[in-house]
């Protein structure tokens, strides 16, 4: 081990390497040189940055106090924030902790000092160089973190200001990636849970565009639509056709029609808006639906087991295309029993399904039979067979 008087020529010789402009600039070559991506920033940043560096790390070596790596998280953030990846970054980091230790050794040898007190003084050096590493690489993720979230949270915000009807400059859709002369899909899901947001996000950011919570619920501009195949059964996402950016606010509205037209029929995964137009369409009336269901159906009552089980085996009947073998097969009963529940509906409501099978009767019957069964049962007043 060196002894106290040659460790003492060590640090006079690290003091006048911290003191010399020359040994910065160096360094800062080397680390330009071995990283482009380094070397596109100004030199000035790379000088400001280094001669920190150095001046806490050859401090540290030489025993005036505890190591102070605040330097070094500073430096991690600030590329982060720059925009240079991290590990074009740890390439000019390393190429520049290279360079230090060959002009170390160079002016050690020159200043006559032993091989054991400059293995001594590199291995301290090397310890070091690891921290400061890992100190740039923490500052630099600490700040990846905090933009990705101020970004998020800006595009978030510019995305709702967009679906709620605001007029945006070609700069602040620029900022979110969006073009004014584009078109894109709205896409509305039911995922409220940040965690699953960000999972579900992640899925459809293929896909290009922005997406953020709105309301509530994971929401999104598109430049094309995910493929409907596999798409999974974890998340319903509604789908819109594209558009022009002035309007997605209505068809924003739609989708949010159609994604709880969709939730009352118990859909999972991902459907076109068109695809669901009729039941989109027919939910934008609960009033008129709520007539329709007290009209037709206000014989039944809500609170009878058996009643509910007619309603039920009436509306699998029309789903079916009135077809009794298909309806007691997915049913699981014979298709006697569909016919006999379907007269004893037509007794107690007056009315037979039968009486008329064009598209409009059915699209009635349908209607009052879908809303009769998910609406609450007190939604509806007994009236009279007709």
């Amino acid at each position: 081990m060196a002894g106290a008087q040659e460790r003492e020529r060590v640090g006079e010789v690290l003091l006048a390497m911290a003191a010399d402009s020359s040994v910065v600039d160096k360094v800062a070559r080397a680390a330009r040189a071995a990283s482009p991506d380094v070397a596109r920033l100004p030199a000035s940043e790379n000088l400001r940055h280094i001669a920190v560096l150095l001046e806490a790390g050859l401090a540290a070596l030489r025993g005036t106090g505890e190591p102070d790596f605040t330097a070094a998280a500073v430096l991690g953030a600030d590329r982060a924030a720059q925009g240079v990846p991290i590990t074009a970054l740890l390439q000019g980091v390393q190429a520049g902790r290279r360079c230090a230790v060959e002009i170390a050794i160079e002016r050690g040898r020159a200043a006559g000092l032993s091989p054991e007190a400059m293995l001594e003084a590199m291995l301290d050096f090397d310890h070091y160089a690891d921290a400061l590493e890992r100190q740039v690489i923490s500052g630099y993720h600490t700040a990846e973190l905090e933009l990705s979230r101020t970004v998020r949270d800006a595009r978030t915000q510019l995305l709702r200001r967009l679906l709620h009807g605001d007029a945006l400059t070609g700069e602040e859709l620029a900022s979110a990636g969006l073009h004014p002369d584009c078109r894109y899909h709205c896409l509305l899901s039911d995922v409220s849970d940040p965690v699953q947001a960000r999972s579900l996000e992640q899925r459809l950011s293929g896909c290009g565009g922005v997406f953020g919570l709105v309301e509530g619920r994971l929401t999104g501009l598109a430049a094309r639509l995910p493929a409907t195949a596999g798409f999974g059964s974890d998340a319903l996402v509604v789908a819109a056709p594209a558009a022009a950016l002035p309007d997605i606010r209505a068809r924003y509205t739609w989708c949010g029609t159609a994604l709880t037209a969709a939730q009352r029929r118990g859909l999972r995964g991902l459907h076109h808006l068109t695809d669901l137009a009729g039941e989109t369409a027919l939910a934008a009336q609960p009033a008129l639906a709520s007539l329709l269901a007290e009209t037709l159906l206000g014989a039944l009552d809500p609170g009878d087991a058996f009643h509910r089980q007619l309603a039920c085996t009436a509306l699998a009947y029309l789903d079916h295309g009135r077809r009794l073998d298909q309806t007691a097969a997915a049913l699981h009963i014979h298709a006697n029993t569909v016919r006999y529940r379907l007269g004893r509906l037509a007794e107690i409501t007056g009315a037979s399904l039968e009486a008329s099978p064009a598209v409009l009767p059915t699209l009635r019957w349908w209607w009052a039979l879908h809303t009769w069964l998910t609406d609450p049962p007190t939604a509806h007043r007994h009236l009279p067979p007709a």
